[in-house]
Protein backbone atom coordinates (compact mmCIF):
# COMPACT_ATOMS: atom_id res chain seq x y z
CA UNK A 1 0.00 0.00 0.00
CA UNK A 2 2.89 2.31 0.78
CA UNK A 3 4.23 1.86 -2.75
CA UNK A 4 0.91 2.90 -4.29
CA UNK A 5 0.79 5.98 -2.06
CA UNK A 6 4.34 6.96 -3.11
CA UNK A 7 3.48 6.44 -6.77
CA UNK A 8 0.40 8.66 -6.50
CA UNK A 9 2.43 11.32 -4.70
CA UNK A 10 5.17 11.17 -7.36
CA UNK A 11 2.59 11.44 -10.15
CA UNK A 12 1.03 14.51 -8.54
CA UNK A 13 4.44 16.10 -8.07
CA UNK A 14 5.34 15.48 -11.71
CA UNK A 15 2.02 16.95 -12.86
CA UNK A 16 2.65 20.06 -10.75
CA UNK A 17 6.16 20.42 -12.17
CA UNK A 18 4.85 20.09 -15.73
CA UNK A 19 2.21 22.75 -15.04
CA UNK A 20 4.89 25.05 -13.63
CA UNK A 21 7.03 24.58 -16.73
CA UNK A 22 4.04 25.35 -18.93
CA UNK A 23 3.71 28.73 -17.26
CA UNK A 24 7.44 29.46 -17.28
CA UNK A 25 8.00 28.71 -20.96
CA UNK A 26 6.39 31.92 -22.33
CA UNK A 27 8.12 34.03 -19.68
CA UNK A 28 11.49 32.52 -20.55
CA UNK A 29 10.90 33.14 -24.26
CA UNK A 30 9.95 36.76 -23.53
CA UNK A 31 13.10 37.23 -21.45
CA UNK A 32 15.31 35.84 -24.23
CA UNK A 33 13.60 38.07 -26.80
CA UNK A 34 14.10 41.14 -24.56
CA UNK A 35 17.79 40.31 -24.13
CA UNK A 36 18.20 39.93 -27.89
CA UNK A 37 16.58 43.35 -28.47
CA UNK A 38 18.96 44.89 -25.90
CA UNK A 39 21.97 43.38 -27.68
CA UNK A 40 20.77 44.58 -31.09
CA UNK A 41 20.11 48.08 -29.76
CA UNK A 42 23.59 48.21 -28.23
CA UNK A 43 25.24 47.03 -31.46
CA UNK A 44 23.39 49.65 -33.50
CA UNK A 45 24.25 52.44 -31.06
CA UNK A 46 27.91 51.39 -31.30
CA UNK A 47 27.90 52.12 -35.04
CA UNK A 48 29.04 55.52 -36.28
CA UNK A 49 26.59 57.88 -37.99
CA UNK A 50 28.25 57.09 -41.31
CA UNK A 51 27.84 53.32 -40.79
CA UNK A 52 24.19 53.86 -39.90
CA UNK A 53 23.71 55.89 -43.10
CA UNK A 54 25.32 53.05 -45.05
CA UNK A 55 22.62 50.66 -43.86
CA UNK A 56 19.91 53.25 -44.50
CA UNK A 57 18.97 54.38 -41.02
CA UNK A 58 19.68 57.09 -38.46
CA UNK A 59 20.42 57.08 -34.77
CA UNK A 60 16.89 58.35 -34.08
CA UNK A 61 15.36 55.30 -35.77
CA UNK A 62 17.24 52.66 -33.79
CA UNK A 63 14.58 52.14 -31.12
CA UNK A 64 11.86 51.86 -33.78
CA UNK A 65 13.89 49.36 -35.81
CA UNK A 66 14.65 47.21 -32.77
CA UNK A 67 11.04 47.21 -31.57
CA UNK A 68 9.59 46.41 -35.00
CA UNK A 69 12.13 44.07 -36.49
CA UNK A 70 10.80 40.98 -38.20
CA UNK A 71 11.79 37.60 -36.86
CA UNK A 72 13.76 35.44 -39.27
Amino acid sequence: MDTIHNLVELTQTMASARLGLTFLKPSWAALLEWRERCRLRARLYDLSDRELRDIGTTRGEIDYIVANRSKD
